[in-house]
């Protein structure tokens, strides 16, 4: 099972710009990896660049030839293609309304990096009907 989270990058105008993360996107490991690994607005950039992504720091790819996973250095796993383009939300209630993906985890880099639980409860047609979002702390990194 997955835990689902979006990772943002607020720019000067209050608007955020983001990408949905698939894997293990809890504070313990996605927000320690973002702060370990990305705690540069160049090195977010870059991240997001490349769009949604099934792990931002992944040390190994299936192989189908092999059916095996090999290893590699870390480095994103994207999905690629041009439905999986970083979005861009006016505001951070945007970006929390728009997190419609399953998201449990929303983070957002501004200098430092910040990060929140976000609840959704939905209706019989799985429309989106409330949504709680609680500030939570990420863990130190440990050098």
């Amino acid at each position: 099972m997955s835990t689902n989270a979006r990772i943002g990058l607020q720019l000067a105008d209050g608007s955020i710009l983001s990408v949905y993360h698939h894997w293990d996107g809890y504070p313990e490991w996605l927000g320690v990896t973002l702060k370990e690994q990305y705690n540069t607005k160049k090195n977010l950039v870059d991240l997001i660049d490349g769009g949604n992504m099934s792990s931002c720091y992944s040390d190994s790819v299936y192989d189908y030839e092999k059916q095996a996973f090999v290893k590699r250095d870390p480095q994103p796993e994207y999905y690629g293609g041009d439905s999986e383009a970083p979005r861009l939300d006016g505001n951070f209630d945007e970006y929390a309304e728009n997190a419609n993906s399953g998201e449990e985890f929303l983070y957002v880099y501004n200098d430092k990096w910040e990060a929140f639980a976000i609840d959704q409860k939905y209706d019989e047609n799985h429309k989106i009907v409330s949504t709680n979002i609680v500030p939570v702390s990420i863990p130190e990194v440990v050098s």
